[in-house]
């Protein structure tokens, strides 16, 4: 599954920037701007780090809206795992990210693992991904029974939990049944 964000169409500026600054500064204060300037047009998402915990608040195949928060708050629907500045293939426990440029290449791209929070419940949307819903809402999907860290073993879930998701890295068994 693959999100979408919001990228920046014009670089101009802050290239002209960086050229101003080659001609009036040494190698290392030009590859400092050179990186705030590659960071200036990236969205909050777009410059979170690894264990950094992701909102979505809508999203499409070709356009998301999300945010960064807390990993404790209950919309934290996923953790960043990887931090990429261009297109690679995340593992199949992950959800991707990528945010490009107007012109097509690639801002960033980051894998994000599930972050669910046990006694939450979730929509899962099949191009849309995750997104935390009260479980009193018609679109809930599933419950989250049990939520095991550090373990990955679907024999942990009880006869409550008729589902069940594993991640790997990080390792967590997540079991889950009906919103009820």
């Amino acid at each position: 599954m693959t999100f979408t964000g919001k990228g920046m169409v014009s670089r101009f500026a802050l290239a002209l920037l960086a050229v101003t600054a080659l001609g009036a500064a040494g190698c290392s204060a030009v590859d400092k701007v050179t990186e705030v300037a590659k960071d200036a047009g990236k969205s909050d998402t777009a410059r979170a780090k690894v264990g950094d915990c992701i909102n979505v608040i809508s999203a499409s195949v070709v356009d998301s809206e999300t945010e960064p928060v807390a990993c404790s708050a209950e919309n934290a629907v996923y953790q960043v795992v990887q931090v990429h500045d261009q297109k690679v293939e995340c593992h199949e426990d992950y959800t991707s990210y990528e945010e490009t440029y107007g012109s097509g290449g690639t801002l960033a791209f980051l894998c994000l693992a599930p972050n669910f929070k046990e006694g939450n419940c979730y929509n899962e949307g099949m191009m849309t991904g995750y997104k935390y819903v009260p479980c009193t809402a018609a679109d809930a999907d599933f419950k989250v029974i049990t939520r095991v860290d550090g373990q990955v073993d679907e024999n942990l879930c009880t006869a409550e939990a008729d589902q069940f998701l594993v991640v790997n890295e990080p390792k967590i068994t997540y079991c889950m049944g009906p919103v009820a």
